[in-house]
């Protein structure tokens, strides 16, 4: 499953609908992105996310902040954001330093700005079923769009496993799938027998932070695998670095080779789930700006 060119159709789509909203409305959708500190994977995360705004044509804002900054700081601006009409979706980095609660921050941002859909009303909605007046976090919301271009919109009969509880990408992965239908289970990494688990699924998310962890046994004949795990391990085979340790590789949570061999589809790291992510964070933000204008919001 090619991530990448499917998030660049998204992507285009996204485009498509700012011109339309703006010519009608004159609004542009705006997202503002604040990060604490100079963390080097998340400033290029951070980076290629205003870049993205930017080529949709959305109003595109930046905040840095510096490591030191305080929680009422942070909260202040959070504030600001929530207040300005010009801005649709306001995404906070995570993680944030140590003096800075990440939770007291996520809830203070509006929920009908939340683009990346970890606020709880956000959260109490997909879990209720109403998924379709939520903003559903952008990882998940990937996933899905891809599992339903291979096996359609009803998933009534297939068992989908996902390997992961985390409340950022397996739980609502978990309430998606069931809301399409499927007969969902959420396996970790106590789960007792776990290879057998998901050697019964039609559809396996892996979202457990392991490198490699799910080898080609786990994989059911004909299954559709989606790895959204990004681990970075090392690669002597690479050579070395000046400072004398090997050069790294990036891998998912899946032994992508022997799934593959079994998989009807599966997603490749990188390429696969990760342009998805920010796809997404570019329709949640189009959405609530549609929203903002009294429109309905379109549906990818």
């Amino acid at each position: 499953m090619d991530g990448k060119g499917r998030s660049k159709s998204i992507l285009e789509e996204v485009t498509e609908k700012t011109k339309a909203l703006k010519a009608e409305t004159g609004m542009q959708p705006g997202l503002a992105v604040v990060i604490v500190g100079s963390d080097p994977a998340s400033q290029v995360y951070v980076g290629s996310k205003a870049k993205r705004a930017e080529e949709c044509g959305f109003k595109s804002v930046k905040h840095e902040l510096p490591a030191e900054t305080s929680e009422a700081d942070l909260l202040k601006i959070v504030d600001d954001l929530n207040k300005d009409d010009t801005i649709h979706g306001i995404l906070v980095q995570l993680p944030l330093p140590k003096q800075i609660d990440d939770g007291k921050v996520i809830q203070a941002i509006d929920p009908d700005k939340d683009v990346d859909g970890f606020h709880l009303v956000n959260v109490g909605r997909i879990a209720t079923g109403a998924a379709d007046e939520a903003f559903v976090p952008c990882t998940p919301a990937g996933c899905m769009v891809m599992i339903r271009d291979m096996l359609g919109e009803d998933l009534s009969g297939l068992n989908a496993v996902i390997v992961g509880r985390s409340n950022i990408v397996g739980k609502p992965m978990a309430q998606l799938l069931l809301a399409a239908n499927a007969t969902v289970t959420i396996a970790h990494s106590r789960t007792k027998n776990l290879a057998a688990v998901c050697a019964n699924a039609d559809i396996l998310v892996a979202a457990v932070g392991r490198p490699e962890m799910v080898t080609g046994d786990y994989v059911k004949e004909g299954a559709v695998v989606v790895d959204v795990g990004i681990n970075r391990v090392d690669a002597p085979e690479k050579g070395m670095k000046e400072d004398g340790s090997p050069k790294t590789r990036l891998v998912g949570d899946v032994a992508y080779d022997e799934a593959a061999k079994k998989a009807k589809a599966i997603t490749p790291v990188p390429g696969g789930v990760g342009p998805m992510t920010i796809g997404m964070l570019m329709a949640n933000t189009l959405r609530s700006a549609y929203r903002a204008a009294g429109k309905e919001a379109p549906k990818f």
